[in-house]
């Protein structure tokens, strides 16, 4: 079961009734702690845990993701996801996708890969895909039984939080603009908004 590692964050996803501002972005990590580096998802969420966010923004340790995740990925319009990725680039390489479909995941994605992918085609099926943001971060090989990081990994948590917590500011401004313009009070200019900035 994914565990809810902000103060914030209700034990159980926002229902559709009480979804607004104030739950507009989730930011989710995806990992095994067992198995070393697979697990920087879960260890970028913990650390995320005792950061002081805008309104809006939730985090999760979704610990290895599956089908109990779908319940927070339909109640947020935006969700940040973290997660390792065998893809033969140098450990610690870091690499922001904006999948829309589950087969632009990337495929080598670790040992939660298949079950992640059947919940994302799930909601694709079911037409309640969010907007998912994806930080992928490139591992070597799995440790089983090894708790920690490797120095490679560890060495760009720093700049991979910072990454995670510009884009959430990001997408918490953006979507505060877009509540004004609905009500009248700003001019509407999300057209423009670039959440890469």
């Amino acid at each position: 079961m994914p565990t809810t590692t902000r103060r914030s964050l209700q034990t159980s996803p926002p229902t559709h009734a009480s979804r607004s501002l104030q739950t507009s972005t989730l930011i989710l990590g995806i990992g095994n702690l067992l198995m070393g580096d697979e697990g920087v998802g879960v260890h970028l969420a913990q650390r995320l845990a005792e950061k002081d966010f805008p309104p809006g923004v939730d985090v999760l340790d979704g610990g290895t993701g599956g089908f109990h995740l779908m319940d927070y990925f339909t109640s947020y319009p935006c969700v940040i996801l973290i997660d390792a990725t065998l893809d033969g680039r140098p450990p610690g390489t870091i690499r922001l996708l904006e999948p829309r479909f589950s087969s632009e995941f990337p495929r080598s994605m670790s040992t939660h890969d298949i079950g992640l992918r059947d919940l994302l085609e799930g909601l694709q099926v079911m037409g309640r895909m969010p907007k998912v943001y994806l930080f992928a971060v490139s591992i070597v090989e799995l440790q089983e039984m090894h708790i920690g990081l490797s120095p490679e990994v560890e060495g760009v948590m720093g700049e991979l939080m910072e990454q995670v917590e510009g884009l959430a500011g990001r997408l918490v401004l953006r979507r505060s603009l877009e509540t004004l313009a609905s009500i009248g009070l700003l001019a509407s200019k999300s057209g423009d908004f670039d959440e890469h900035r």
